[in-house]
């Protein structure tokens, strides 16, 4: 499992037999641990990996892309969108209950097409660096911004918003990678499924809906 500049898919294989708490999953998040953060039955239902955008290195990015394989997206506050100029794709798309894509991006240097999972981190580290801006990233590109509500998943129960809340809590940036678990089939994985790929790759766990009661208990 991913810790300390590394990612080992085999290190830390564990049975998972039951949900973690938010506590257990910020854990995860502050010792820079990929995790799975599951949406409610009546919304999406479906689960995202989750990794703190400041420990986002190439190995975490090829995990995501290679066993991940939905799109892989970096979730941002707007501080951070604005500090960048993210301009969001469409107006129509940032209602409510709307994921808020901005134009994707690459970096502006040092990079060769974009999409290897090496330049795909680079994005996402100028997106941590607070002395970078607009000027260091270039549009359209191979990495996905999403804008959180400023009142996190209080606001909107996505999973936009409840990587952001769980990076913050967990003093590991702003910032979080989010990517959808698909099957072999292409379709997203669902419980109990996500158990069994939790299970197989030593990750935990965790609810939106466990998220939103820790938050209103704080």
């Amino acid at each position: 499992m991913f810790f300390g500049g590394s990612f080992d898919v085999v290190s830390r294989v564990e049975p998972v037999r039951q949900l973690a708490s938010t506590e257990e999953i910020i854990a995860e998040c502050s010792a820079g641990q990929m995790f799975i953060l599951v949406d409610n039955p009546d919304r999406e239902n479906e689960g995202d990996l989750v990794i703190a955008g400041a420990y986002a290195t190439q190995s975490a990015i090829a995990f995501m892309a290679r066993l991940g394989r939905g799109l892989i997206c970096v979730a941002v506050p707007g501080a951070v969108a604005d500090r960048f100029e993210l301009a969001f794709q469409d107006s129509s798309n940032v209602g409510e209950g709307y994921t808020a894509f901005t134009t994707s991006i690459d970096a502006r240097y040092g990079i060769t097409t974009g999409i290897s999972a090496q330049d795909r981190a680079a994005a996402i580290d100028i997106l941590n660096d607070p002395e970078k801006s607009a000027a260091d990233i270039v549009t359209p590109g191979h990495i996905f911004p999403l804008v959180a509500k400023s009142g996190g998943v209080l606001e909107r129960p996505g999973h936009t918003e409840a990587s952001v809340d769980l990076a913050k809590a967990a003093g590991a940036g702003e910032t979080a990678v989010i990517c959808e678990i698909l099957g072999d089939d292409g379709e997203p994985l669902r419980l109990p499924a996500l158990i069994d790929f939790a299970g197989k790759h030593g990750m935990k766990i965790g609810t939106i809906a466990d998220l939103i009661a820790w938050r209103e208990a704080q």
